[in-house]
């Protein structure tokens, strides 16, 4: 094993740990006008993303669903940072999470999803951090076919 190579549990910071054992916003949400399922065929993380949007503005959100602690904790992020926010808005933060965990980010506070940065270290993780954004992505634009990260 390479020393320098990024330790794993570096990853798992307390947010994480946090957001996975009491993910926030978990719930269906019978009265949402969007909603869209999301599925990571490699590792098996399955979930919906519900919103509720009024006047371009994303009033509520939640999910539901099972992952790895990335997965779940990335998805709980998520709801927190995108409710209330315009719908703009919240397409640039899909974008620039995205930079964040693949290419280079712009300069933004990123505020508790900067937590996730860590996982660009490991490629394979990167889909797990991004299915909740991807599934929450699709929602919004109404596509029908799931999320998918492969």
């Amino acid at each position: 094993m390479n020393d320098s190579a990024p330790d794993l549990r570096e990853l798992y910071q307390e947010v994480i740990f946090d957001h996975n054992r009491q993910p926030r916003n978990f719930h269906p949400m019978p009265d949402a006008d969007h909603q869209a399922d999301g599925h990571n065929p490699l590792c098996g993380d399955q979930l919906t993303v519900y919103l509720h949007i009024e006047d371009g503005v994303v009033k509520d959100v939640s999910f539901v669903g099972h992952g790895c602690a990335i997965s779940t904790a990335s998805a709980s992020l998520m709801t927190e940072a995108v409710k209330g926010k315009p719908v703009a808005e919240v397409e640039a933060l899909f974008h620039d999470f995205h930079a964040l965990l693949t290419d280079t980010p712009p300069a933004r506070d990123f505020g508790k999803l900067a937590v996730l940065a860590g996982v660009r270290e490991f490629p394979a993780r990167v889909k797990c951090a991004t299915l909740a954004w991807h599934t929450l992505h699709n929602a919004i634009v109404g596509a029908q076919a799931p999320a998918r990260t492969e």
